[in-house]
């Protein structure tokens, strides 16, 4: 028995081989709401346990945009203060407190994982970064782009932004429409390894 399967030439284009890491990008605003409708829909797909670590702070304010552009690598500073609108994305290491509405097939998780801060901060980093990912392939397909950072001092970052909550900075993703015109806007397409190159099969 076969199984008939979509091409792979299928798949959105525009988000995985258009779309491209962006330096440079238009005046035109982002707005907020935007954002919210792509969390809303990538919010949906999967983590280990459904625990959802990952957490936003959609930096839109002139002072905010000081405050975390001070904790930046040089590099990062000029663009990030020419942006439309920065996110940065962040992991909770008490995840856990939510597993209750979360995960309630996993009866106990929530209390078993209170006394392990260790495992938590690891789950948490991991699947942020997995949620973290799904949030650009999102924001391309609402059509904006994108330029993913971690030049920067995470630690400096969270006692700037998250000193209360106790979030861990993951990355710092500038958002808007990108300036494919502008010198430096977006690099020459670089390679990409293969599938004999990057994956076994046993």
């Amino acid at each position: 028995m076969t199984t008939e399967m979509t091409p792979v030439t299928d798949l959105p284009r525009a988000i995985f081989h258009d779309a491209r890491t962006t330096n440079s990008f238009t005046p035109e605003p982002v707005h907020v709401q935007l954002v919210r409708e792509v969390y809303e829909a990538v919010r949906w797909a999967p983590t280990a346990m459904n625990g959802q670590p990952l957490r936003l702070a959609v930096v839109e304010s002139p002072a905010a945009r000081e405050r975390l552009v001070a904790h930046l690598n040089e590099g990062n500073k000029a663009k990030t203060l020419a942006a439309p609108l920065t996110v940065v994305a962040a992991c909770d290491p008490a995840f856990h407190e939510h597993l209750e509405l979360l995960a309630p097939h996993r009866a106990g998780a929530r209390e078993k994982m209170a006394g392990d801060p260790e495992f938590r901060e690891s789950f948490a980093r991991t699947n942020g970064l997995i949620q973290l990912g799904y949030l650009i392939l999102g924001l391309r397909a609402a059509g904006l782009a994108v330029g993913p950072m971690t030049g920067l001092d995470a630690a400096g970052v969270d006692a700037e932004l998250f000193a209360e909550s106790g979030w861990r900075t993951l990355a710092v993703l500038n958002v808007g429409h990108g300036a494919s015109a502008e010198p430096g806007a977006v690099r020459p397409r670089a390679g990409r390894l293969d599938f004999e190159t990057a994956a076994v099969v046993l």
